[in-house]
């Protein structure tokens, strides 16, 4: 058999596993470094595979580092597991950490033929405060050749518009008081949050496509009678790289200075996690994992027909910045729903959903056997080193 029919077959020999992995993980929802259920699953799981797995990583209890085969080329598949508030699996990360373990044990089964190190890392908080950027400063991605994985998406798509992102928190201090008996002695926080949030709603009118700006309010008071004190909301600020979104956060800044202005109330602006920076794809190992996907079956008319991309953040975009990476998105049927939608969550759990955890783990397996069968691309990756 040719290598790519082995780590074909090496993955289907775990399909199982692999598809009990991805329901475990959706039926434990944990929030960002806070996966302990989930991230133990995937390293018991690469550990039974013949994997020497190292746990708590960079100083992170829910990362790990799970290697096997000790060739020239390492090449590197993420695990994501971290979940959504409320809505739980919404972006479906359950099938990102399976599909990952199983593209492991496809290439693991050819590694000694091809000469690559086999490298699974398990990588926490991905929806806000970027786990990937944590293991890049901790040097985790230092000896590393390429890195991969695949993201489920209502469609089937190469790869997505990623935007720079930074996530923070605002928080206004004002003075409470009686709101009918004496409101003019207190300092309303929420008036303050209120008049920032309307200062970005018009802001919006002038930003540059590819500026984004959203949030939520986490308090706001305690009682309709009492002057609120402290309001605090949560926002994300996104443009189309670092450099613009630095440019984008003076402006959105002078719009929370503004609340505390015009109120009086004291500002405090906190970021959240690491900034996530534009994807920089490397198209050569794209059109690697293009034919695999195709060989099983799976087509990209929208990416042929050039339809816009659909617009993503994830800390994906800043290991392709220090290594050459993909993040190609993998369709599962979801009755119209997008992701980050309860709709979305439902569909993460069905046999289309398990669907691609196995095309996405042979995909991404015979992704990487392409590369290291790629002689100039190969030379190319290595002479990083």
């Amino acid at each position: 058999m040719s290598a790519t029919d082995v780590a074909a077959e090496a993955v289907r020999e775990h399909a199982d596993d692999l598809i009990a992995l991805s329901h475990f993980v959706h039926a434990h929802p944990e929030l960002g470094y806070e996966e302990f259920l989930s991230s133990a699953a995937v390293a018991d799981a690469a550990e039974r595979a013949g994997f020497s797995v190292e746990r708590g990583i960079a100083s992170l209890p829910t990362a790990f580092r799970a290697t096997k085969g000790s060739g020239e080329l390492h090449v590197v598949y993420c695990a994501e597991f971290d979940a959504l508030p409320d809505v739980g699996h919404a972006c479906g990360h359950n099938i990102i950490a399976a599909s990952s373990l199983g593209a492991a044990i496809g290439l693991a089964a050819v590694a000694d033929e091809l000469d690559v190190t086999v490298i699974l890392l398990g990588t926490p908080s991905e929806e806000g405060g970027g786990g990937k950027i944590d293991l890049i400063n901790a040097g985790y991605f230092d000896d590393v050749h390429t890195a991969m994985m695949v993201h489920p998406f209502p469609f089937e798509r190469l790869d997505a518009h990623c935007l720079a992102v930074d996530h923070f928190d605002v928080t206004y201090i004002g003075k409470e008081a009686h709101a009918a008996a004496a409101p003019w002695v207190g300092i309303n926080a929420l008036d303050a949050l209120t008049i920032a949030s309307v200062a970005i709603g018009l802001l919006r009118q002038q930003l540059p496509p590819g500026d984004l700006v959203h949030g939520i309010t986490l308090e706001g008071g305690s009682a309709a009678n009492i002057i609120p004190a402290r309001a605090v909301g949560r926002f994300m600020a996104r443009s189309e790289t670092s450099e613009r979104l630095a440019e984008l956060r003076v402006r959105v800044n002078a719009c929370f200075e503004a609340g505390a202005l015009a109120t009086g109330a004291s500002l405090q602006i906190e970021e959240i996690g690491s900034a996530f920076s534009q994807m920089e794809t490397d198209h050569e190992i794209l059109a690697h994992y293009r034919s695999a996907a195709e060989r099983l079956g799976r087509t990209f008319e929208l990416d042929d027909e050039g339809v816009d991309r659909p617009m993503i953040s994830t800390d994906m975009a800043n290991v392709s910045l220090v290594v050459p990476s993909i993040h190609p998105m993998i369709a599962i049927p979801t009755n119209g729903a997008v992701n980050h939608q309860p709709q979305f969550t439902q569909a993460c759990i069905t046999a289309e959903a398990d669907r691609a955890v196995l095309d996405g783990a042979i995909a991404l397996a015979q992704t990487a056997i392409g590369v290291a069968q790629d002689g100039p691309l190969r030379a190319r990756l290595l002479s990083r080193s």
